[in-house]
């Protein structure tokens, strides 16, 4: 744990999944941050020496006010929320309590001890028919999913407490157990196993290093920065598109790759067409500069050939 008496005591919820392991990446590379990692069950992150995990479900708010009471974060980086689209359709209650009424607690125990209150979003608060979009463009979202993030944004903005809303695409990554996929791991294990995919060819986004997201969220810890963000990659990409590059980067074989449209898979929530974000607010203010998804798949293969090692 840092020495740094002017360290910035942060407490990230989530901790366990992918962005919230590389929030603690960066957190113990870092002598300005104190940690304090919480998540549901055991921690899942590899290093477990120099800062504080507490097994916490944020649902539980008795639980969840006695621990921002003991530890009196200055910051707290809410990652926690039920991110399966489909899943919000099937459970919209589950998905209320963890994306909307777990933030509404957050909220309040921010203004409560006078904390900065960092909340990760989606592009899917928009429809995509317009995209890339601005921060300050019109929501309308298709999904529970992406109505439910765009009520917990409103809760946010009308809290007194000091607050940072980071919105983001289609976050790529690796942790060291392996334990959390997305499309970049599922399009590569599938082409190495030889399996065909069937991907969309009618929407397009911007997919983002899970190192560059949590970058972001420093950034606006450390600075102190408010207000809303887009937080994405560079580079625009139909699904298939996305698909192919992964496949080209890891040399499988592209011939696997079946383009269907979004009406052929009879998903329970509908998808925005095109989202993509426009970058300029956090390049000037926070300083954020994205990999492009070439470095990014880079980065990714480099740590899974650290795990194969280890």
């Amino acid at each position: 744990m840092t020495t740094n008496p002017l360290a910035k005591k942060i407490l990230v919820t989530g901790s366990n999944g992918l962005l919230g392991q590389k929030l603690t990446d960066l957190a113990l590379a870092d002598d300005r941050i104190t940690l304090v990692a919480t998540s549901r069950g055991e921690n899942r992150h590899p290093a477990k020496e120099e800062y504080t995990y507490i097994a916490l479900d944020i649902l539980n708010r008795d639980q969840l006010r006695a621990v921002v009471a003991e530890h009196r974060p200055e910051v707290i980086i809410n990652t926690a929320a039920m991110t399966n689209v489909d899943a919000c359709e099937h459970d919209p209650e589950g998905c209320r309590k963890l994306n909307i009424e777990a933030v509404a607690t957050l909220s309040a125990l921010c203004e409560e001890f006078g904390i900065h209150l960092i909340h990760l979003s989606t592009d899917f608060i928009f429809d995509g028919k317009e995209g890339p979009y601005a921060e300050g463009a019109p929501a309308n979202p298709l999904s529970l999913y992406g109505q439910s993030k765009l009520d917990a944004e409103h809760l946010i903005q009308q809290s007194t407490c000091k607050w940072t809303i980071l919105r983001t695409i289609l976050v790529y990554g690796v942790v060291a157990d392996m334990s959390r996929s997305n499309i970049v791991l599922w399009a590569k294990g599938a082409l190495e196993k030889g399996q065909p995919l069937h991907v969309v060819n009618d929407q397009w986004r911007m997919p983002t290093l899970a190192e560059d997201l949590a970058e972001a969220c420093i950034l606006a810890a450390l600075s102190e920065t408010e207000g809303i963000f887009h937080i994405s990659g560079k580079d625009m990409f139909a699904i298939h598109e996305l698909v192919a590059a992964v496949a080209d980067f890891w040399k499988l074989d592209k011939s696997l790759i079946r383009q269907v449209s979004s009406a052929t898979l009879s998903q329970a929530a509908p998808r925005p067409a095109r989202t993509g974000f426009l970058l300029d607010k956090a390049r000037h203010v926070l300083g954020y500069e994205p990999h492009s998804f070439e470095e990014g798949l880079a980065i990714v293969s480099q740590q899974l050939m650290q795990s194969a090692q280890e």
